[in-house]
């Protein structure tokens, strides 16, 4: 596999779970386990697309704090290339999420705003332009302001680069909404292919159709552990993926799918092969109790590739 550039602009902070052991009291105290670890849906897809074997640089507002600097560890054991806009005096942003039993939300708090000052201003710099002028991949999630996502959009286009978007939710996915025609692919569940059409649909089979309309070219819809759909400008194709005999934790199987997906891209694959990929990468995802695998390589990728059924392409 040939070692591609990758630029990864968005989040990159601190995650916070929270665990309750029995049955939810609300208004009350409920025991339960702590777990934290770095995150963000840009950050754990540059982490994969770097255990792929991919030269990575994540570009991110960060503070001056311990959390900080866990990202930055973070960071380099993935053998990621950190390239951090650092504001001393101001925190890192951070996610922390209280979950049920069964892993279903409570409720959570996204402290943010950090993010805000990630300016299209920052894309002028020197630094940022050369990044941007050697990358093959470039990809962006939507923690960053919608004006930032779309001079990013405007000035990342080349006619053998690839420019994707990772949706993080459905309320934040709305920021692409001034650039999805730039997109090669947005990533997004179903939750927030509805917010960006305005539609709710049965059918992941009508989701190519309405991305379109929409201003897309290019997308994968995920569905669970139901089927999920990809399209582009050649066709469209879904598969369903394949069962797990256990979920350790959900958190950060999208962004794994994105980056199996993205890297079969790069090697040349088709859009059935890219998909196969993406699931197979999620799955492996699935399987660890982080947000970014440790089992994920390309050969663990390729040996869970050949369990994902082979997609039906869709007229």
């Amino acid at each position: 596999m040939k070692k591609r550039e990758i630029a990864v602009f968005g989040g990159a902070h601190i995650d916070r779970r929270g665990r309750i052991s029995g049955v939810t009291a609300p208004g009350a105290s409920n025991p339960g386990s702590w777990f934290e670890e770095a995150g963000g849906g840009g950050f754990n897809a540059a982490r994969n697309l770097a255990r792929l074997g991919h030269s990575v640089r994540m570009i991110s507002p960060r503070g001056g704090d311990a959390a900080g600097e866990t990202v930055a560890a973070a960071a380099a054991a993935a053998g990621v290339i950190d390239c951090p806009f650092t504001f001393l005096d101001r925190k890192t942003p951070s996610y922390t999420a209280i979950l049920e039993n069964d892993g279903n939300l409570v409720i959570a708090l996204a402290d943010m705003e950090l993010y805000r000052l990630f300016s299209p201003r920052r894309l002028q710099q020197r630094a940022m332009r050369e990044i941007l002028i050697a990358s093959d991949l470039v990809l962006m999630d939507a923690n960053l302001p919608e004006e930032t996502l779309a001079a990013l959009v405007s000035v990342a286009p080349r006619d053998d680069r690839i420019v994707a978007g990772i949706a993080v939710s459905p309320a934040k996915v709305m920021r692409f909404g001034k650039c999805l025609g730039g997109l090669s692919f947005l990533f997004m569940n179903e939750a927030e292919a509805r917010a960006l059409t305005g539609t709710d649909v049965a059918e992941a089979a009508n989701w190519p159709s309405l991305l379109r309309e929409a201003g897309l070219t290019g997308g994968v819809v995920t569905r669970g552990g139901s089927a999920a759909v990809a399209f582009d400008r050649s066709g469209a194709c879904l598969v369903v993926p394949p069962a797990l005999p256990a979920l350790a934790d959900v958190t950060g199987a999208g962004d794994a799918l994105a980056s199996g997906f993205l890297a079969a891209r790069l090697s040349g694959l088709d859009l059935a092969g890219c998909l196969r990929h993406g699931i197979a990468a999620a799955g492996i995802t699935l399987r660890s109790p982080f947000a970014v695998s440790e089992e994920l390589s390309p050969s663990s990728l390729e040996q869970a590739v050949a369990l994902v059924p082979t997609p039906q392409m869709l007229s």
